[in-house]
C-alpha cells in the first residue's frame, strides 16, 4: 500500500497552519508543526545524522531536540532510508538529505509520510508538514492555529518501556570468537529483527581516555556510536575487556553486562562472598592462597571429598575431585606450590553428577537445562562431554537464580546449582553464559530474547532537563 493510497484512506479532518503531531514510530510523542502546503515533502530536524547499515539494509540515526526551548530533552532515532534527495529550502540553498518514512499521528487518525532529515535550529519548528503529507481529505485553515488536540512535551517524562516502538539499532558484540554458535545466532536474531550487528575482537581495541571525548578505536579508526554492546569477553581478556566495557559505559552506551558485573562474577572468590552476604545456598567453601594450615583447609569445607579449584577456572578446567583425605591435602599442597588462589568446596554426594544451569534475562529464568556428567566424570560442564536435557526447576531454584543474577547485577547470566538435601547450591555464575546447549536441550530461542531485552532497555531520551 502507497504513502498517498493509506492517506487517502484517512478520514476528513480540519489543520490549523501549526499543529501538534506524533511520530510514534520515531518514539517522538509531541512535536509542534508548521504547516507548509508550499513545500513537497516534510523535513524533521536532525543533528548528529549518522548512516549504518549495508546497501541492502541502509538505516540511519540521528539526535532530535523536539522542543525548541529546551534542547536539554534529546530523542536518538534511527529509522530505515528509503531515499537520498536534493532538497531546495526556502532560502534557496540546496542540501542532499535523507529520507525516511515514519507513521505520523494527528489527533486520533495516523498515517504513512516521508520525512526530510535536516537541522532546524534556526527554525521556530522543528518539523515542517509538507504538501505530499496532506491529503484532499485534509482541509487547512491558514488563519487558525492548533485544530487538533494539543500535546504537551511532558510526554518526554512519561513514557513506559512497553509502549516504546521498536527502532534499527547498532548493536556490537565484543568478542574474540566471531563466529561460534552464540555469536552466529545473536547476530541472525539481531538481524530479523531489523537491527544492524557486528562483531568486535577485544584485543583489536584500543582506548582514547579523556575527560571530554571517551572513544574505543579499532584497527587505527575510532568506533561509530552503538546504541548497544554485549560482551562476551573469554577469560583470559577479563582485565582488559572490563576496559574496553568500561569506555563503551562512558560512552553513554548499553552495554547488556556491565563491567562492574563482568568482574564480580569472574572473581569467584567475591562472587562467593557477595552471595553468601545475601544468604543464598553454596557448597561450604574455604580460600586460600600460602597456607600452611591444609588440614584446617579441608575441614572449613566440611571434610573429604572435596573438590578443589583455581580462582580461574572455567569450563571445567582447574577443577579437581579429591575423595580421600589424603588426595585432598596432596591436591591443597600441590595449588600451593604453584602460588595460585584456590578453593576447597565441600562435594555434594547427592547432586550425583549432576547439576542446573537456569538461564536469566532481566530477572527472568527464560530456560533451564539439567547436565549430566559422562561416565567416570563429576564435572557435568558440557566442554568436559557432558549432556544437557530440559528440565522443571522447582519455585526455590527459580528464586534462588533469579537473586543470584540481582546480586551480582547481572541483566544476562547463567546461574550453575547443585541439588543438595538442604535445597539449591550455587557453584557459579557466568556472565557470558552460552546459548548452544540451552537452546538444543530446550527448543527455546534465548538469543532472540536476548536482543528483545536489549530493545527493551536501549533508551531513547538520553537526557532530560531537571
Amino acid at each position: 500500500m502507497t504513502q498517498n493510497t493509506t492517506s487517502a484512506m484517512a478520514l476528513a479532518m480540519t489543520l490549523g497552519w501549526e499543529e501538534w503531531v506524533s511520530l510514534p514510530g520515531l518514539d517522538l510523542p509531541a512535536i509542534k508543526a508548521k504547516i507548509d502546503t508550499g513545500a513537497r515533502t516534510s523535513a524533521l530536524h536532525a543533528v548528529a545524522i549518522e548512516p549504518f547499515g549495508s546497501e541492502n539494509n541502509p538505516q540511519v540515526r540521528f539526535i532530535m531536540h523536539p522542543d525548541p526551548d529546551n534542547p536539554s530533552i534529546e530523542v536518538i532515532c534511527s529509522a530505515k532510508v528509503i531515499d537520498r534527495r536534493m532538497v531546495i529550502s526556502s532560502n534557496g540553498e540546496s542540501e542532499l538529505r535523507y529520507v525516511i518514512e515514519s507513521p505520523l499521528q494527528i489527533g486520533d487518525q495516523t498515517w504513512p509520510i516521508h520525512i526530510t532529515l535536516t537541522n532546524r535550529e534556526a527554525m521556530g519548528y522543528r518539523m515542517l508538514l509538507g504538501r505530499s503529507a496532506i491529503t484532499q481529505s485534509i482541509r487547512i485553515t491558514p488563519s487558525e492555529s492548533f485544530r487538533q488536540p494539543t500535546l504537551s512535551y511532558d510526554l518526554y517524562k512519561k513514557r513506559r518501556k512497553k509502549n516504546r516502538p521498536r527502532r534499527p539499532l547498532r548493536i556490537g558484540i565484543l568478542t574474540q570468537e566471531p563466529g561460534n554458535y552464540s555469536n552466529t545466532h545473536m547476530i541472525a536474531a539481531a538481524e530479523a529483527r531489523g537491527h544492524v550487528i557486528e562483531c568486535i575482537e577485544t584485543s583489536r581495541c584500543y582506548m582514547a581516555i579523556n575527560n571530554h571525548s571517551p572513544a574505543v578505536y579499532y584497527d587505527g579508526q575510532a568506533l561509530p556510536r552503538y546504541d548497544a554492546i554485549i560482551p562476551r569477553i573469554g577469560t583470559r581478556m577479563t582485565f582488559y575487556g572490563m576496559a574496553i566495557v568500561r569506555q563503551f559505559e562512558m560512552m553513554g552506551v548499553y552495554c547488556l553486562n556491565s563491567a562492574a558485573a563482568i568482574g564480580a562474577s569472574r572473581d569467584k572468590l567475591l562472587a562467593h562472598q557477595l552471595l553468601a552476604q545475601h544468604k543464598l545456598g553454596m557448597p561450604n567453601t574455604a580460600f586460600a592462597k600460602s597456607s600452611r594450615d591444609t588440614k584446617g583447609i579441608i575441614d572449613l569445607a566440611g571434610g573429604s571429598p572435596v573438590v578443589v579449584k583455581l580462582l580461574s577456572s572455567t569450563q571445567g578446567k582447574g577443577v579437581v575431585l579429591a575423595e580421600t583425605k589424603k588426595a585432598a591435602e596432596a591436591l591443597v599442597d600441590a595449588f600451593r606450590g604453584l602460588d595460585a588462589h584456590f578453593l576447597v568446596q565441600e562435594f555434594i554426594k547427592e547432586a550425583s553428577g549432576t547439576d542446573i544451569r537456569c538461564f536469566v534475562v532481566d530477572g527472568k529464568v527464560v530456560g533451564a537445562i539439567q547436565r549430566t556428567a559422562q561416565p567416570g566424570e563429576f564435572r557435568s560442564n558440557l566442554h568436559q562431554g557432558g549432556s544437557a536435557q530440559k528440565i522443571r526447576i522447582t519455585k526455590e531454584e527459580r528464586k534462588t537464580a533469579i537473586k543470584a543474577a540481582r546480586v551480582l547485577k547481572l541483566n544476562v547470566a547463567g546461574v550453575d546449582m547443585l541439588r543438595g538435601d538442604s535445597g539449591p547450591k550455587i557453584l557459579e555464575v557466568n556472565s557470558s553464559p552460552g546459548l548452544q546447549g540451552i537452546e538444543h536441550a530446550t527448543g527455546k530461542d534465548i538469543a532472540t530474547i536476548i536482543i528483545e531485552s536489549i530493545e527493551a532497555n536501549v533508551r531513547s531520551v538520553i537526557r532530560l532537563s531537571t
